[in-house]
């Protein structure tokens, strides 16, 4: 469904990403875990089309999006939802106006479906008849929920996540990991999460891509990342114990 093949970026003297090859299959979730600052939010921006690689290209649904003008990636970005790593809520916006915002600008609905179609997002992460709260007025918990039901609202291929759980006690935490396994399940979305956090990364993943240094050094199911003898998987996975200038300096 998503296919990176040898992106690089650059921000002045900082290469961010080094060749990276990434593919995701069709209803999967991948998470591309690795350490702050390695490159993981930048890719998917990327993905988004928000950030346009130096080099390299990028596949969505077997097509060549990489040189789209914007206009063309408005389309393809209807097809995706984005889960925002503070939620990105509109503060001045009710929960019902902010999940509906897509619906309302983008769809000729009318406002009694787009009415059904909050209630049912909103039920769906446990939120019913919170629409008329202010975002103000919500836990940090219930706010990334309203994010994931925003992001739902329209019914995308592919949700993309940046660190849904960062912030949040181990219980809501949980809450979350809960609702992404559940949301691939009954939507069948490609899904790719963003995270630093292992309890996050093995809850939810069919997969997971293990980043550094601006690279993908390893891709496969939880019990073969657990496995893999690679020193900076091992390092990340147990901590800086051991090997510890071999494993920061890769």
């Amino acid at each position: 469904m998503i296919r990176l093949k040898g992106i690089w970026k650059r921000f002045g003297e900082l290469e961010v990403l080094r060749g990276l090859d990434l593919e995701v299959q069709r209803g999967e979730t991948l998470v591309l875990l690795g350490r702050s600052g390695c490159g993981k939010s930048v890719t998917l921006r990327i993905i988004l089309g928000l950030l346009r690689p130096d080099a390299g290209r990028v596949y969505i649904d077997g097509t060549d999006v990489t040189d789209f003008d914007e206009r063309r990636w408005v389309e393809v970005r209807k097809r995706m939802g984005m889960v925002f790593q503070a939620s990105a809520l509109f503060d001045s916006l009710t929960v019902r106006d902010n999940v509906a915002y897509y619906l309302e600008e983008h769809t000729d609905l009318p406002e009694e479906r787009i009415d059904e179609i909050v209630a049912e997002r909103l039920e769906f992460v446990g939120l019913a008849g919170t629409e008329d709260m202010m975002p103000a007025q919500l836990s940090g918990g219930m706010r990334k929920r309203v994010a994931l039901a925003r992001a739902m609202a329209a019914n995308p291929e592919i949700l993309l996540y940046d660190e849904p759980t960062t912030g949040l006690d181990p219980i809501t935490a949980r809450t979350i990991n809960q609702l992404i396994r559940k949301t691939q399940e009954a939507y069948h979305v490609t899904s790719i999460v963003v995270t630093h956090e292992l309890d996050s990364a093995f809850a939810v993943a069919d997969r997971v891509a293990v980043m550094n240094g601006g690279e993908i050094i390893f891709v496969g199911t939880v019990d073969e990342v657990k496995a893999c003898e690679d020193p900076f998987v091992k390092d990340f996975l147990m901590g800086p114990t051991w090997q510890e200038g071999r494993a920061l300096t890769r």
